[in-house]
């Protein structure tokens, strides 16, 4: 993994000694979907290859809670509307509950997922601290430094601000407004501004009354955190952008070494060329994706990708391949990379939630089994995959609950089936019927081994006997069997099936 080395190794030469402490961070403003995990996975990656080293590390997320509820996601009631200008702690729970805020609604599903995914990270919410006075310092260090900061943002962003400008927003009637400073005084903690009416009205910084500009909190809080290094979407680092500012106000106002930065690019739901949104429902949620794949292989999706490449998911076929790609490397002789991409993946961990059968198999073996863990390992140790089935039984149960939630989620319908209760002998031609009668004959006498490729072989020869085109002697099995015109391999289907319903099925007597 070059990337995780050339920034670790570039991390330990900035801070050769003493704790590091990785950054991460966001505003809890909607449902937190796959690409914000790809930040906290990142962090996560980087305190454990620093560990490796020997380093001490830690990880905290900095919640913006106190930033401001700019727009209504599509999941949140429309009349959430008559609270857009709110800090997002103020803004009542989606859910109705009572006592809890907008933000505790949707920082809940973040830390679930950051669970799920054997994250270790603190979080630190921002309103808190605001309104506890840990600000105190940096606002009056911006306050006394405006004209340098004017020129700082003018010079790095390219643009000309307000002749009003003020580095802070005040909490008025409950909303955060820009608003003209008149002056400030440090005894009483207290700031005086304008109001739009041109009236004088008071605000007291250490009681969270008043919130630095973003270009300000942002290194406001690694100044007084003592951040060593921030991953974060690459938006923030094009030239100009919060980065650069952020940087150069580190040196000049709060006179301390910015942290090093680690711009990631997103991720894209497949077929879309935007990130993801979940405001606008483009996204699989984080509480989600570790419903319906196993953490070591959400950790591996993420990390497995340079950080400057963005990622595309594919919640549908796109699983399977995942889980298969890393029941490999879970299965073979790793090299250096590999495994470090692997403990990363899995933390050091050998509880390993995906086994060494096909997932496809596992997919068809489980509905075939009328989703019955037990019958499904049953139907697996029917196969050429029966050592396994028997070693790793505790690990495919596991697995089969992650399956079970992908099909009722996310998989796509021709995946999907179930065996047929009863069946119509009128919807099969006179052609196909006496294939079936053959076939079944053929089954009945066939070794108690025989695997997939014994009945792929059988079916195939009845090409010559039947009239039927090859591809008619498969649909017509698969419509027989499960109602559909395709499904899972042929022959590794038939054999995984209780051998006396399959030769009743195909002489309809069932």
């Amino acid at each position: 993994m070059q990337w995780l080395d050339t920034i670790v190794d570039e991390i330990i030469a900035r801070q050769p000694d003493g704790e590091i402490l990785i950054e991460s961070g966001g505003s809890p403003s909607g449902t937190y979907h796959l690409g914000h995990m790809r930040e906290l996975v990142t962090c996560d990656a980087i305190m454990l290859e620093l560990q490796r080293r020997g380093r001490k590390a830690r990880h905290v997320y900095f919640v913006d809670d106190f930033d401001v509820f700019r727009k209504v996601p599509i999941n949140v009631p429309a009349e959430f509307d008559q609270y857009l200008g709110m800090p997002l702690c103020d803004v009542p729970s989606p859910d109705g509950t009572t006592g809890k805020s907008y933000a505790d609604h949707f920082l809940l599903g973040l830390m679930d997922g950051c669970e799920a995914l054997n994250i270790e990270v603190e979080f630190i919410r921002a309103h808190p601290k605001y309104r506890n006075g840990w600000f105190v310092d940096a606002i009056e260090l911006c306050f006394e430094n405006v004209p340098q900061i004017r020129q700082t943002l003018e010079k790095i962003s390219n643009r000309t601000l307000d002749e009003h400008w003020t580095p802070m927003q005040v909490v008025e009637k409950g909303r955060l407004k820009k608003r003209k400073l008149v002056s400030i005084d440090k005894a009483a903690k207290v700031i005086t501004y304008e109001n739009v009416d041109g009236e004088t009205c008071r605000a007291a910084y250490d009681k969270g009354e008043v919130a630095l500009d973003w270009r300000l909190d942002w290194p406001a809080r690694w100044w007084k955190l003592g951040v060593h290094v921030e991953p974060f979407g690459r938006e923030h680092a094009s030239a100009g952008g919060s980065y650069d500012t952020g940087q150069q106000l580190m040196k000049d106002v709060f006179k301390g070494n910015p942290p090093l930065p680690v711009p990631y690019d997103s991720i894209h739901m497949v077929g879309d060329t935007k990130k993801m949104s979940a405001s606008k429902g483009t996204a699989i949620s984080a509480e989600e994706s570790v419903k319906i794949m196993p953490a070591e292989v959400v950790r591996y999706y993420i990390l497995r990708s340079p950080l400057n490449r963005p990622i595309y998911f594919d919640p549908n076929k796109g699983v399977v391949k995942l889980i298969d790609e890393f029941a490999q490397l879970s299965a073979k002789e790793r090299s250096s990379w590999e495994e470090q991409l692997f403990y990363a993946s899995t933390r050091g961990s050998a509880d390993i939630r995906v086994s060494r059968v096909p997932f496809s198999h596992l997919v068809a073996g489980y509905q075939a089994a009328l989703e019955d863990a037990d019958k499904t390992l049953e139907l697996i140790k029917r196969t050429e995959h029966a050592a396994i089935a028997g070693e790793e039984a505790d690990i495919i149960r596991t697995e089969l609950k992650f399956i079970d939630a992908w099909l009722k989620r996310r998989a796509p319908e021709d995946v999907k089936f179930s065996l047929q209760d009863h069946v119509d002998p009128s919807a099969f031609t006179d052609q196909q019927k006496v294939f079936f009668a053959d076939l079944a004959q053929k089954i009945a006498e066939a070794p108690k081994d025989a695997d997939g490729e014994w009945f792929h072989k059988t079916i195939y020869e009845f090409k010559d006997t039947t009239g039927l085109p090859p591809k008619e002697l498969f649909t017509s099995l698969y419509k027989l069997l499960i109602a559909k015109n395709s499904g899972p391999r042929a022959g590794w289907f038939l054999s995984i099936l209780p051998r006396d319903w399959l030769v009743k099925r195909l002489q309809f007597k069932l």
